[in-house]
């Protein structure tokens, strides 16, 4: 048994030189460091963001050492905090093999791994053309760098363009204290600055600054996209950007305290069911600040506490539905954590102290104030689904009674079950997807509902979207069964569609409450 141990240790010295020889310093005793500070926003929820947290750190100062260091650990979830310094580039970030990574040329590649901390110290640590990927990861932060002119056509190119680009069943990331550039827009060969796609999920962007693109960033790359969300942007700089600040489609976003400084054609863009609670941000010398542009698949938002300084707005048409100029709310937004917002006014000079690289990761106490980090509280390092066992609100479940139906089912199980009041019955898709609904006579009110997953299919239940049938809108989205609450809502049929699972997805009851 000591054999294939021995072996294990040996790849993963010798990968560990491949870092030193590359320019990286390896500290080889595990210590506690982490990424300064805790996260916050949505990356704070679904078992929540502590990156490399516990792990061995080490010393980093080429892309080629980054990629040995994921490379040299025993496992691909095993922790490590990589500490970056001077400048990566093409010339000096290359593709490392090994068990514990899957990385590529030409861009820092996090690739189905989790548990990393890649955080800029000492005399600071700059991305020249190099993007940050991270795909089908969970539980990364990167925080205290800067990422700058990367290019999807031109020389050289990295990344599709994006300075930080998520994508395929990412879960639980913070990125903090990043600057984030581009000098121009697509013309110019740039993408966005900060993209997610392709069920992505739980992110937060804190005290960044991204400035000088024609695209900010988006949450799902088309309007079938909508398997993403729950994400924060607060105490960021969105400086001379042309739009999609961020462009949000499906999913919930949540941004407060940021200050927006000439997006020139339109800032948060909520589409295709999305539904965006935009508080005490202030949006000066801009255009559109917030809406639904350029389709006619609408979105949503709840605006409370902004400041509007030199804001025009487009007449509304087809393709264009400016909230503005009187910033009226279209749905209300419910966030599951605690934070203390600082008042609109104070915004710009609270966010010029506190945001971007090298700014000695100064944050603010909710008082318009800027002050040093607290240290992080530990927590745990996979971040795990909700619960599969949901206590029920209070009430009557009004699923028993109602009516049931849905896509095709599999054989032997019956709408029926959903709704039975019995836990050994289940209702299940024919596949890996689908949808069931219950259905009322006459309109009915709605707050929450439980989905309970039959016993031996735990966990098997991924993303979903709970569906006013009758509107066609979301009314949320997520991942894992459990419970789910969104605003009060009268309907006559909701819907809970599974995107994605693992194995075989049963739910044995569907329940409904009004609240």
């Amino acid at each position: 048994m000591r054999q294939p141990v021995t072996r294990r240790l040996q790849a993963a010295l010798a990968t560990l030189a491949l870092a030193a020889a590359a320019g990286g310093i390896v500290l080889t005793a595990p210590e506690a460091s982490a990424a300064v500070g805790s996260a916050t926003g949505y990356a704070t929820q679904n078992g929540g963001t502590t990156g490399g947290a516990g792990g061995q750190t080490v010393r980093a100062t080429t892309g080629t050492a980054i990629h040995a260091a994921l490379c040299g650990r025993a496992g691909s979830a095993t922790p490590i905090v990589i500490e970056v310094e001077g400048t990566i580039n093409h010339g000096n970030t290359s593709k490392v093999s090994g068990g514990s990574c899957n990385t590529a040329d030409g861009v820092i590649e996090l690739k189905q791994i989790s548990n990393v901390t890649i955080v800029g110290v000492g005399g600071g640590a700059v991305f020249d053309q190099i993007g940050i990927h991270i795909r089908e990861s969970s539980n990364i932060i990167v925080q205290n760098v800067t990422v700058k002119n990367v290019k999807k056509s031109g020389s050289p190119t990295s990344n599709g363009g994006d300075a930080i680009g998520m994508e395929s069943g990412v879960r639980n990331v913070w990125v903090d204290h990043t600057t984030l550039e581009a000098s121009g827009g697509e013309s110019e060969g740039y993408d966005g600055l900060f993209d997610m796609k392709a069920d992505t999920r739980y992110v937060t962007l804190s005290y960044s600054i991204l400035r000088n693109s024609g695209r900010g960033g988006l949450v799902g790359s088309s309007e079938s996209d909508v398997s993403n969300g729950f994400v924060t942007y607060h105490h960021n700089l969105y400086e001379n950007i042309d739009s999609r600040a961020p462009l949000l489609r499906g999913g919930v976003g949540h941004m407060f305290n940021n200050h927006y400084v000439r997006l020139n054609s339109s800032g948060i863009n909520s589409r295709a069911g999305a539904r965006a609670k935009v508080e005490n941000n202030y949006f000066e010398d801009s255009k559109d600040v917030l809406g639904t542009f350029y389709t006619d698949a609408a979105g949503y938002w709840q605006a409370d506490g902004n400041t509007l300084d030199n804001v025009t707005w487009s007449s509304p048409g087809k393709d264009t539905n400016p909230a503005g100029p009187d910033m009226k709310s279209t749905t209300t937004v419910s966030i599951p954590y605690a934070y203390s917002p600082d008042a609109a006014g104070c915004v710009p000079d609270v966010v010029s102290r506190t945001a971007g690289a090298g700014k000695g990761l100064k944050v603010s106490d909710g008082n318009c104030t800027a002050q040093p980090p607290t240290e992080p509280t530990p927590g745990p390092t996979d971040p795990t689904p909700g619960p599969t066992d949901p206590t029920p609100p209070g009430g009557a479940n009004l699923s028993i009674g109602a009516g049931s139906d849905g896509s095709s089912k599999a054989s032997g199980t019956s709408f029926g079950h959903l709704r039975d009041g019995d836990l050994n019955t289940y209702w299940s898709p024919a596949g890996s997807t689908g949808h069931a609904s219950i259905k009322w006579d006459s309109a009915t009110a709605v707050s929450s509902v439980v989905i309970r997953e039959a016993a031996g299919s735990a966990g098997s239940i991924g993303a979903w979207r709970l569906l006013d049938a009758d509107a066609g809108t979301v009314l949320a989205s997520g991942d894992g069964a459990g419970t789910i609450s969104f605003p009060r809502t009268t309907l006559r049929k909701i819907t809970f569609e599974i995107v994605s699972s693992t194995g075989s997805p049963r739910i044995a009851e569907y329940e409904t409450y009004a609240g």
